[in-house]
């Protein structure tokens, strides 16, 4: 009688640097890189008689044929070449459950997305990605595109802050076509959704106190001509911080307003202020990586 063994990852009778899948039965297409050997297992059908295989264990007994066998598949993986197997001989696997997809048969592809930048595919921009930014993650806010690592305390003693946001959308709101008159219209808004009350209608800096206006004025965005208005915002508690409403024409479909809201928290924690600049100049229209635009551009914020 000829003894099967059990379904498991052997090493692969066609190629000996890789590990197959036997069935039980026969061999399948699944394969994976080779794992260490853990101990002695039962030979495979092909390798002998099953009289010879008594006579071997009654001779020598089954520790002995356990050690050559080991030996057999730790020699078979020094990667000599030179033995071509008709069926499994390494140990069998803790588990006999379904096999892993193998790397050679794998049909993932490495993502698309570059890695420094963030796509907002409905106004067909991309945003540069700064050190200390990172893509949304359980962000209640809609329309964020990017945020600063973390959370902490809100300074009202509610609810969990952030020290940067940045929400790109299109404005549909109105008719009204001027980026110069949509940042305007939309920079206290983007202060009080910021600093005064949230969506709850929570004070999670305990309102605002006082704004300034910091700077103002045309910018470049993508090789189109936009507008910004920036705020300097005092809170009842907190070092309150920054809001920025910036509006420019889209380059693609209907060329609609696309508006931009910066929420940088002011202080020691709160993300470089340099950082509103440099990621209104690194906006970029999808598959144009050259073009200019942003602060430093021919056109720029006047203060």
């Amino acid at each position: 009688m000829s003894m099967t063994p059990p379904p498991g990852w052997y090493p692969d009778p066609h190629g000996p640097h890789l590990e197959r899948w036997w069935d039980g039965t026969a061999w399948t297409e699944h394969r994976r890189a080779p794992e260490a050997p853990t101990g002695p297992v039962p030979p495979p059908p092909g390798g002998g008689t099953g009289r010879g295989k008594a006579v071997a264990l009654i001779a020598a007994g089954a520790v002995l044929v356990a050690a050559i066998v080991t030996g057999a598949v730790v020699l078979g993986d020094d990667g000599d070449g030179t033995e071509t197997r008709t069926a499994p001989t390494s140990a069998p696997p803790a588990t006999t459950g379904p096999p892993e997809p193998t790397p050679e048969a794998s049909t993932s592809e490495p993502s698309a997305d570059d890695p420094a930048v963030v796509e907002d595919q409905l106004n067909g921009v991309t945003f540069p990605l700064l050190d200390g930014w990172a893509r949304p993650q359980y962000v209640a806010q809609d329309d964020v595109v990017m945020t600063t690592d973390g959370t902490y305390d809100c300074p009202g003693g509610v609810g969990l802050c952030r020290h940067g946001l940045v929400f790109s959308r299109t404005v549909t709101e109105n008719d009204e076509k001027s980026p110069e008159a949509l940042a305007k219209a939309d920079i206290k808004d983007a202060a009080d959704e910021a600093y005064d009350r949230d969506q709850l209608g929570r004070e999670l800096y305990g309102g605002i106190e006082s704004h300034q206006v910091v700077k103002s004025g045309p910018v470049a965005v993508a090789g189109r001509a936009g507008y910004l208005v920036r705020w300097r915002v005092r809170t009842a508690k907190g070092p309150g911080g920054y809001v920025q409403s910036l509006v420019f024409p889209s380059s693609v479909g209907t060329e609609a307003p696309v508006l931009v809201r910066y929420v940088f928290d002011a202080g020691e924690d709160g993300p470089p202020l340099a950082d509103m600049d440099r990621i209104t100049k690194g906006i970029r229209p999808f598959g144009d990586a050259d073009t200019g635009g942003g602060v430093g551009s021919s056109i720029g914020p006047s203060d």
